[in-house]
């Protein structure tokens, strides 16, 4: 079937979502006999909230909520999202149609002078709109001033090189994926600094009766980053419990073998539980490798760890 039908792509309007929203548009349109492309821009209220800090106000999907509004009103046929940003359990009525290959999962240091994280002077100012970044910042680096960051990639990097940081940190994925990894000094080993769970992989969601739509991208999915984000997902759904929480993670793939590890930690820095596991890498297994590791932080004591923190940065209704 040829372009009898134009498919709507929504997308929030940041650099790096259009370049994400691009890329998916790209790749549907250099499939034979595809049908034609268009990106709809939409606001969200993490756009919109920027006087209190995300990690400090109730709720979840801040970057993805108005957009998968969007689907279900069929005002867009497709919502692109970093898949970090998308909730572990999608509105009824969506389905995660495809993932891209991942990009470098990894968090990356920018520093104004091209210095690591341990070689950055007493007492650094480091900006991040992250609690997992500010729990193991903490920890690496217990004498530093954690500010907070807001904006899009451009405007953060702009910020630390006006000296209004020491450095910052910020996902690897979307400064690279900008053309701005020149200004990256190192990148965090996830061993001691795990990222985001799903990080670096960008998540196609459709409407789960939108058979048409849901063909095109059903042959961008890759399977590495499929059972990867599997995995990952599946911990924080089994750990959350509807809020934000200190956690990092990274799944990977390596012949046949999918390995798991995450950490919870203290906003503090002063504790950290870690676990890790492995599955045969199949489709079957994912989920069930995401449980038993968040199960192994839970016996660990993760719950009680969490919850003081939920209740140590616990925010007033208005």
């Amino acid at each position: 079937m040829s372009g009898a039908r134009t498919i709507r792509i929504g997308t929030r309007a940041s650099a790096l979502a259009l370049w994400q929203a691009r890329e998916v548009a790209a790749r549907i349109a250099a499939q034979s006999g595809a049908p034609g492309v268009e990106l709809v821009h939409i606001r969200t209220s993490g756009d919109l909230q920027t006087e209190v800090p995300l990690w400090q106000t109730r709720g979840q999907a801040f970057f993805t909520r108005e957009i998968d509004r969007a689907l279900l009103e069929r005002e867009v046929d497709v919502a692109v999202h970093s898949l970090k940003d998308l909730p572990t359990v999608l509105e009824s009525g969506l389905t995660l149609a495809a993932l891209l290959p991942r990009a470098d999962p990894r968090d990356a240091l920018l520093s104004r002078n091209g210095l690591s994280l341990a070689q950055l002077p007493a007492r650094p100012r480091i900006g991040t709109s992250s609690l997992r970044r500010r729990a193991f910042l903490a920890r690496l680096r217990p004498d530093a001033a954690l500010l907070e960051l807001r904006g899009n990639v451009p405007t953060r990097i702009d910020r630390l090189q006006r000296g209004e940081f020491d450095a910052i940190v910020l996902a690897a994925a979307g400064v690279s994926r900008l053309g701005l990894a020149q200004h990256v000094s190192e990148h965090l080993a996830p061993e001691v600094f795990p990222p985001a769970v799903s990080q670096g992989v960008i998540g196609i969601c459709a409407r789960s009766d939108d058979a048409e739509t849901i063909r095109w991208l059903a042959a961008l999915d890759d399977g590495a980053a499929r059972l990867a984000a599997t995995a990952e997902r599946a911990l924080l759904r089994h750990l959350e419990g509807g809020c934000q929480v200190p956690l990092g993670a990274l799944a990977s793939v390596h012949e046949g073998t999918l390995t798991l590890m995450a950490s919870v930690c203290a906003l503090d820095g002063r504790r950290q539980l870690s676990a890790q596991s492995r599955a045969p890498a199949t489709a079957a297994e994912a989920p069930a490798l995401g449980i038993r590791v968040a199960q192994e932080l839970l016996a660990a004591g993760a719950a009680e760890l969490m919850e003081k923190e939920r209740a140590a940065r616990a925010v007033e209704p208005p």
